[in-house]
């Protein structure tokens, strides 16, 4: 049985990831800082999920502390290192762009360094679409992204090159996946699907920043977990797109919303921000011919299934915070 360090084990896509890890007969050893970036109530329900499952010790710490890392990982001793730990949300790494630094660039250097310490010699990486903006589409693994448009996405560039040179310098195997617009249930409250959800539901205005013909290749996060978990297989330096192969517009995931919901959207539009990209959309090729992956939830499907979690939580969801932002 190998041992998993999970990185982010609270967030969105890595207790989705440690569930599966868990599901398929691995060890899980469990990561996060609990910050308060957007509600943590979200954050507790997720660990409420994997601390009932066999296989599961949850650490709460933070990758930004070399110290911690190193002694974590040298008593620990996992076989592999998932490192879904992240400051996310394009926005906000505009009004605070240090800690983007320290999490995603700085926390990924502790990591690496730690393996390399403790001689672990596998590494995956969570990268982001928002790598390719201004890029011709579909967007392939083999563009120079090399313009970041925010701190963000900037910060992700940098822990790519810093994984890079590890793999370079001592034979660190490392798959870097970029991650396209995912969504689900227990999602991100700051992300859109959560929030339109929230808004229609309570028959509040819809913010849309925007005309909503800006398109987004949205990926259910169950396919996402099996990606991540496809990529600790031995690959030497590998960067591979994890997306749903289809790009939508936004105003079509809101007629979607609205249908499943049986309520109509109050749409209050607001002006496109420069940070963000006008439209993504995934060339895959690579995903399925390393990893053998490719989406299989529909974007009807997965809203579905991710407005019928909300209704059948909606009485303690109505008191979640949709609010991006560290609170005090």
């Amino acid at each position: 049985m190998k041992r998993i360090l999970v990185t982010g084990v609270a967030g969105f896509i890595g207790s989705f990831v440690a569930k599966l890890l868990m599901e398929k007969g691995y060890e899980v050893i469990g990561l996060d800082n609990i910050n308060t970036y957007y509600d943590p109530v979200l954050k507790e329900k997720r660990l409420e999920m994997l601390k009932g499952m066999s296989g599961f010790a949850f650490v709460k710490g933070d990758i930004e502390n070399f110290s911690f890392v190193d002694t974590l990982l040298k008593e620990e001793k996992p076989d592999v290192i998932i490192n879904l730990a992240a400051r996310a949300g394009v926005r906000y790494s505009m009004e605070n762009p240090f800690v983007y630094v320290t999490t995603n660039t700085l926390g990924t250097l502790n990591l690496l360094e730690g393996a390399r310490r403790s001689g672990i010699n596998k590494f995956v990486l969570a990268s982001t679409s928002s790598l390719y903006a201004g890029e011709e589409m579909p967007f392939s693994e083999t563009l120079s992204v090399n313009k970041p448009i925010s701190v963000y996405a900037a910060t992700k560039k940098g822990a790519e090159a810093i994984s890079y040179s590890y793999h370079y310098l001592y034979g660190i195997d490392v798959t870097i996946l970029r991650y396209f617009t995912v969504y689900g249930p227990l999602g991100r409250p700051d992300m859109s699907v959560f929030r339109f959800i929230k808004w229609i539901d309570e028959g509040l205005p819809l913010i849309l920043y925007g005309d909503g013909s800006q398109m987004r290749d949205f990926t259910y996060v169950e396919d996402i977990a099996e990606g991540t978990v496809r990529g600790m297989k031995d690959v030497g330096y590998e960067i591979i797109n994890l997306g749903g192969n289809k790009p939508y517009k936004i105003s079509f995931m809101i007629r979607l919303i609205e249908r499943y919901l049986g309520k109509k959207a109050k749409i209050e539009y607001r002006p496109f921000h420069k940070a963000d990209l006008k439209a993504t959309w995934a060339d895959i090729g690579k995903a399925t011919k390393l990893l053998g992956w490719t989406p299989t939830v529909p974007l009807e499907e997965g809203i579905k299934r991710t407005v019928e979690w909300y209704v059948k939580n909606r009485e303690w969801l109505r008191n979640v915070s949709i609010e991006e932002g560290d609170r005090e």
